[in-house]
């Protein structure tokens, strides 16, 4: 796998797959351009991307949730860059409670903008760097949550709702944008426990098939994806639960 030169562009990376993506996308020579809700954290994770491999990375504010915040980055992508190679949809707010009760109006309506509303609006405001690529890809981190009947995990309805809502959104922004040779990939996996690809664990960590699904084999299958050939289009990955 290889992303020399390749500009990529990772929502939610100040903790969690968006930060194990942004040092695993720049050890395989990307220029990352990273996002998280607090630039601190963003600055401190670009930080350690560089730091770990050597890549150009920089790390910018945006708060999905916050329309104003999203143009504010686009806008800010497209000072540093003439293009966008990969767009990884990443960044949602997560939010726990088997009742509908458990959460109230505010945290609600945050996680389905986060996550929802916030992966349409950049990417839409990204589009014009994705069509100036030669090969662009828009990733999208979606859930199991958002399968049909599926059942399992313990998140909110509104996490479920803001889940289903982004798999619409990438279904139909796959069909309509293949003709002009963006593939649109999404991932739909189970709950799984995030890891740290700088902690001596990532490597050795249990991954036969008596294991839960991994981190590392979540980012490996975005960068497999996206270091395919132009040929090889890989609509989305379904993942069965122990």
């Amino acid at each position: 796998m290889e992303l020399t030169d390749r500009v990529l562009v990772v929502t939610g990376a100040g903790r969690g797959t968006g930060r194990a993506l942004a040092l695993r996308a720049g050890r395989l020579g990307a220029r990352v351009l990273l996002s998280a809700r607090s630039e601190r954290t963003a600055r401190a994770v670009a930080a350690e991307v560089t730091a770990d491999s050597g890549a150009d990375a920089e790390g910018l504010p945006c708060d999905l949730a916050d329309p104003a915040s999203v143009r504010d980055f686009a806008a800010a992508v497209a000072a540093r860059t003439d293009r966008v190679d990969v767009l990884v949809n990443n960044g949602a707010r997560y939010l726990p409670g088997t009742d509908l009760l458990d959460a109230d109006d505010e945290a609600v309506a945050d996680t389905i903008a986060s996550t929802a509303t916030g992966t349409v609006l950049l990417t839409r405001h990204l589009l014009p760097l994705l069509r100036a690529s030669a090969a662009a890809d828009v990733v999208n981190l979606v859930s199991g949550v958002a399968e049909p009947r599926n059942h399992r995990s313990d998140s909110h309805p509104a996490f479920y709702a803001a889940k289903a809502a982004q798999a619409g959104f990438a279904d139909v922004l796959s069909a309509r944008l293949r003709p002009e040779g963006i593939r649109v990939i999404s991932l739909y996996p189970p709950d799984f426990t995030d890891a740290d690809p700088l902690d001596p664990s990532w490597d050795t960590a249990p991954r036969t098939a008596a294991d839960p699904l991994t981190a590392q084999s979540v980012t490996d299958c975005v960068l497999f994806a996206v270091s395919q050939p132009r040929d090889c289009f890989i609509r989305s990955f379904h993942f069965e639960q122990l």
